[in-house]
């Protein structure tokens, strides 16, 4: 799937020197190669057998924002039960719960709120 997005030249326009964070599944010689072809830097934990790789210092704080927002996205914003009926309507929800969030998050930065990813003060 990611390599059927960097062969599009509209999704990648712009990209060079972008970092990609991935699981361990993504490896390959013939996968980092097309990465590095189109100048894209792939952080992910090493394999079993691998020697360590740059990064590994980011993947435990990361991974805690990670499941912390996709615990707010299922919790406080209800995304497993969007109720859009067509593939429109379900990109349409999907992405107004995202752009939810964005702007709570920026906002409570902004503010300096003590927890940025809290919607707590938004739920009406």
């Amino acid at each position: 799937m990611l390599l059927d997005i960097l062969a599009d030249p509209v999704l990648t326009a712009g990209r060079h020197g972008q970092i990609i964070i991935g699981d361990k599944n993504y490896y390959g010689h013939r996968f980092e190669a097309t990465l590095a072809d189109s100048r894209l830097c792939l952080l992910r934990p090493a394999r079993k057998g691998e020697p360590q790789r740059a990064g590994t210092q980011f993947f435990k704080p990361l991974r805690q924002v990670i499941e912390s927002v996709n615990d707010t996205f299922k919790g406080q914003l209800d995304l497993e039960r969007h109720g859009g009926h067509t593939p429109a309507g379900v990109m349409v929800r999907v992405l107004q719960r995202i752009l939810a969030l964005t702007a709570a998050i920026w906002h409570n930065d902004h503010t300096g709120q003590p927890v940025i990813r809290s919607l707590v003060a938004y739920d009406h």
